[in-house]
C-alpha cells in the first residue's frame, strides 16, 4: 500500500510527468477500492487521463480482476468472481522512496477500511548499480547515487502507521524470508486500519504547535500585565527601590508561569480548540494575573 490524498483534486499541469502518473495511478487505485468496497460502478476518476485509466483497466483485465464485457447497466466493466470471492491482496510495486509516499497509501487504506503493510527490501548501492545495469533501459548511475541517499526507511518507532512493515535483504532471499512475508500479509489481514486511527506523528506534531503557540500568547499577556502592573504602582507613588524589586518579582513570576506551561502543568487534561469560545492559555493568564496582583499589593499597602 500506499498514499491517496483525500479528496483528490485536479493535478496541476507544471507537476513533473512522474508526479503527475503517480498521481493518476493513485486516483484510479481509489476508484478501484471504492468500486470494489460499494459493490457500485468502476467508473474513470474526473482528472485522470483517458490513457492512464485504459492501462490501469488492462492490468486489473491482466490480473483477472475485471470480465471485458460490458455490465448489465452499461455503466463500464464489472468484477469477475475472483476480485470479490476471496481475499484480494494488491501489490504496488515501486521505490516509495520517500515516507509520505508510502502513505499515501496508508491513507487509502484507513479511509476504506483496508489492511495495509510494507516490504522494504534492502539492497547495498553497488548491487542496485549492477542491476540497473543489466536492465534492459538502465537509469544513469547518478539516479541511483540520488536514490541511495533520498530513500526512507520504515520508522516503526516514530510512525505508528508503519508498524505492519518488514525489512529485508533483497540480495539474499531465503525460504525464511517466504515465511516471514506470509506472516506479514496475514497479520496485516488479520488487523485492517480503521477509519479514526489517528497518525501519532502527526497528533504529536500538532501539539507541539498548539504549545509553542500557548506560550507565545501567554508571554505576550504577561508582558502587558507587568507593564500595566507597573503603571499602577508608580501612579501609587511606590518608591523607586521599591519600583526595582517589584520588577524582578513580577518578571520571575512571569518566567515561572512560562515555564510551566512549557511542560503542559497547567493544560493538563485539556485540548487544545482553535475557538472563539476557548483559548487555552486562559486559565494561565488569569491565575498569573490574580497572582500578580497581590504581588504589587504589598508593596502598594506598605
Amino acid at each position: 500500500w500506499v498514499r491517496g490524498p483525500s479528496p483528490l483534486r485536479c493535478l496541476p499541469p507544471q507537476l513533473p510527468r512522474w508526479k503527475r502518473s503517480r498521481r493518476e495511478l493513485l486516483q484510479c487505485l481509489e476508484r478501484f477500492l471504492r468500486a470494489l468496497v460499494t459493490g457500485g460502478p468502476l467508473s474513470a476518476p474526473a482528472t485522470a487521463t483517458q490513457p492512464a485509466w485504459e492501462r490501469f483497466l488492462a492490468c486489473c483485465h491482466g490480473q483477472g480482476l475485471l470480465s471485458s464485457a460490458e455490465s448489465h447497466a452499461g455503466a463500464g466493466p464489472y468484477w469477475t468472481h475472483a476480485a470479490t470471492s476471496r481475499p484480494l491482496y494488491l501489490i504496488l510495486d515501486d521505490n516509495f522512496y520517500y515516507q509520505s509516499m508510502r502513505y499515501e497509501v496508508y491513507r487509502l487504506a484507513r479511509k476504506y477500511s483496508l489492511s495495509f503493510c510494507q516490504l522494504f527490501l534492502e539492497c547495498p548501492l553497488e548491487c542496485c548499480l549492477q542491476r540497473n545495469r543489466l536492465r534492459s533501459h538502465p537509469l544513469p548511475d547518478q539516479t541511483i547515487y540520488l536514490m541511495a541517499r533520498k530513500i526512507e526507511m520504515p520508522d516503526l518507532k516514530k510512525n505508528a502507521w508503519e508498524r505492519n512493515s518488514l525489512v529485508l535483504k533483497s540480495f539474499d532471499c531465503t525460504s525464511e524470508d517466504n515465511e516471514q512475508i506470509i506472516s506479514l500479509l496475514a497479520t496485516a489481514l488479520e488487523n485492517p486500519v480503521k477509519q479514526n486511527e489517528e497518525n501519532t506523528e502527526q497528533k504529536e506534531a500538532d501539539r507541539a504547535t498548539c504549545a509553542a503557540s500557548t506560550v507565545h500568547q501567554a508571554d505576550q499577556t504577561c508582558r502587558r500585565i507587568i507593564s500595566q502592573t507597573m503603571k499602577d504602582a508608580k501612579d501609587k507613588n511606590v518608591l523607586p527601590g521599591d519600583m526595582k524589586s517589584l520588577s524582578e518579582e513580577l518578571n520571575k513570576l512571569k518566567a515561572e508561569f512560562l515555564e510551566d506551561l512549557r511542560q503542559g502543568n497547567n493544560l493538563k487534561n485539556q485540548i487544545c480548540i482553535q475557538s472563539q469560545y476557548f483559548d487555552p492559555a486562559t486559565s494561565v493568564i488569569s491565575s498569573f494575573q490574580h497572582k500578580a496582583t497581590n504581588v504589587v499589593n504589598k508593596y502598594i499597602l506598605k
